[in-house]
């Protein structure tokens, strides 16, 4: 079959690699779309940092890869059953589209061992920028009649949104800055607007992305060369409490966070930063900031999300701005660079 496959990091090639066969438990599927998160640009080019954070994250991290080895990234997908492997039941059958968390059931005893990741942090389980890959049986999610499966593929990505306002604590008649309009700051704006968060504060230095904030539910959008974010919430509010959401993960975002921040606020930190960073605990000290930090989501806010959006009360329709068969893939992590031109883009075998 052919897949887009990392060999090594700064490294994406287009080839043949072996049809995956479904064992027990598991269920062979073929990829409708897949998105391109940000994750996986970031583990194309920062692989072995990660591999190392891995392994100082312990029973948690990735410290078991082997960047030697082929790995075919795609976490973001939605898939056609095709066939159950041995001695395997479902609730899904043979031609249903499915989406799934992005992991492998093990079937270890060992806590520490019992899911494997699909995708980026696997040499053993490809994910979506693939023909075909295998999924856990139980996991499988059927995409509910009359939902396109290439927006029921962006379950994941708006489920990272929404994790993050969960872990937040935010509620009805508190405010938020949004710190970053890329599809996580997006997610995250959508989930706030779900929540009747009011007024929502989004900041980035693209315009188009500013614009789909502003689709997505966002009060207001602001350009932080401009106007800095929480100026921008002092303008248009400046009385309720204040969470703020950071979602760019490049240095200094944080301390300037904390810097900008008003007495008594929470910062959530949902951006990926994979270099060293600088904090000052004595801003936080001195004004008593809450931080709180946010990877993925739960099995019930991944289904919920799949949910919201085959309902539309998420339309996901302004965030896919492009779409790439396989052969496309490299260069499609090409132009992703460029925020004025792409928010997400669907790989669609």
């Amino acid at each position: 079959m052919r897949a887009a496959v990392m060999r090594g990091p700064n490294n994406l090639v287009v080839d043949d690699v072996p049809e995956p066969k479904p064992g027990p438990g598991q269920i062979l599927v073929k990829t409708i779309a897949c998105g391109i998160c940000g994750s996986d640009l970031h583990f194309l080019k920062f692989a072995e940092q990660m591999v190392q954070v891995g392994q100082e994250l312990g029973p948690i991290g990735t410290s078991g890869l082997d960047l030697g080895r082929d790995i075919v990234m795609g976490h973001e997908f939605s898939a056609e059953v095709l066939d159950f492997g041995p001695d395997t039941q479902g609730a899904v059958g043979v031609g249903d589209s499915v989406v799934s968390i992005p992991v492998m059931l093990t079937g270890s005893s060992d806590p520490n061992n019992m899911i494997e990741p699909i995708g980026a942090y696997s040499n053993t389980y490809g994910g979506g920028y693939a023909e075909y890959m295998v999924l856990a049986a139980p996991l499988a999610l059927k995409i509910p009649d009359g939902c396109d499966p290439r927006h029921a593929a962006l379950t994941e990505p708006m489920a990272v949104g929404l994790h993050a306002v969960n872990r937040s604590g935010i509620k009805a008649g508190e405010a938020a800055v949004v710190l970053g309009a890329g599809p996580v700051g997006l997610a995250v704006i959508s989930a706030l607007r779900r929540l009747d968060v009011e007024p929502i504060v989004a900041a980035d230095f693209s315009p188009a992305r500013r614009k789909l904030a502003l689709t997505m539910g966002a009060h207001e959008a602001v350009d932080p060369r401009e106007e800095p974010a929480v100026e921008a919430w002092r303008r248009v509010d400046g009385v309720k409490p204040v969470v703020i959401f950071e979602a760019v993960g490049v240095p200094g975002m944080l301390d300037q966070a904390m810097k900008d921040a008003p007495r008594m606020a929470r910062v959530l930190v949902v951006g990926v930063c994979m270099e060293n960073d600088t904090v000052r605990p004595i801003i936080g000290i001195g004004k008593e900031l809450e931080i709180r930090f946010a990877l993925g989501y739960d099995p019930f806010e991944f289904a919920s999300t799949l949910n919201a959006i085959a309902s539309e009360e998420i339309d996901v329709r302004p965030l896919i701005t492009g779409e790439v068969g396989i052969e496309g893939v490299p260069q499609a992590f090409t132009d992703l660079a460029n925020p004025d031109d792409h928010c997400k883009i669907l790989v669609t075998p």
